[in-house]
């Protein structure tokens, strides 16, 4: 059983991060985690390492949590039975509002636990695409302030609808769905703010397969030079987003 016995609006002393494969990790959210003095606890499904069944009671009242991305679809825990037990603790988060941040497959599963359908898209975004803040997005705390049009990092195929009660925040063309949030303290980012050059080069090799399966629709190498141009200014905005979120 979970239940919610403790106060909330104590400040998290550490993050659950569930990460499902090595080459996506926290990325730039990774120094800020440190320098607000919470402890990073992994949970590394690709490991076979157990999801905890809830989060948000008891010892865990004061942790955060972030789901990270993966190739996997939220909708395939028949083939990855692991994802039941994210959604379970998803689940847990949301209903004892505990401070929770899910990416790209994160989002997605978030999505799921809160009610919604997760299905693939017309198509792929891979790469920088334009992202489109709602009205409510530049009211958000978490986005104000920022541009109402913006280049972001994407690398996904899936998309969800949104939940009953939850706030659609931004846009692209490809994808209306792109940024969710869901009660008082959790976010859902199907983009990648976190990501950073390194792991841009590392999942154009990573993913190669994917790419080619595309036959010529992604250039890598025009990937590769968005990025050197792009990176700064996405990372900067990402340290505004995740200093405000870990403010909650």
């Amino acid at each position: 059983m979970c239940r919610n016995t403790g106060n909330r609006k104590r400040v998290p002393k550490k993050a659950v991060v569930v990460q499902h494969v090595p080459h996506e990790g926290l990325g730039s959210l990774g120094p800020f985690l440190k320098q607000a003095g919470i402890e990073a606890e992994y949970i590394r499904t690709y490991r076979g390492e157990k999801v905890p069944r809830c989060i948000g009671t008891g010892a865990e009242k004061d942790t955060v949590l972030i789901v990270l991305g993966g190739p996997m679809g939220a909708y395939e825990d028949d083939k990855y039975p692991f994802l039941k037990d994210e959604l379970r603790l998803i689940e847990s988060a949301l209903k004892n509002g505990s401070p929770a941040l899910g990416i790209c497959l994160g989002s997605q599963l978030m999505a799921r636990a809160a009610g919604a359908e997760v299905y693939p898209g017309k198509a792929k975004e891979i790469g920088w695409y334009t992202l489109r803040l709602t009205e409510e997005g530049k009211r958000d705390r978490l986005f104000v302030g920022l541009p109402d049009e913006m280049d972001v990092f994407q690398w996904h195929g899936d998309t969800f609808d949104v939940p009953f009660r939850g706030v659609l925040l931004a846009s692209s063309d490809l994808f209306p769905n792109q940024l969710l949030k869901l009660g008082k303290r959790a976010y859902a980012i199907q983009f990648h703010l976190e990501v950073t050059g390194a792991m841009v080069d590392s999942w154009l090799r990573e993913n190669k397969e994917e790419i080619e399966a595309l036959k010529g629709k992604i250039s890598p190498k025009a990937v590769e030079e968005e990025t050197s141009s792009k990176i700064a200014t996405l990372r900067r905005r990402g340290e505004a987003v995740f200093s405000r979120f870990l403010r909650l």
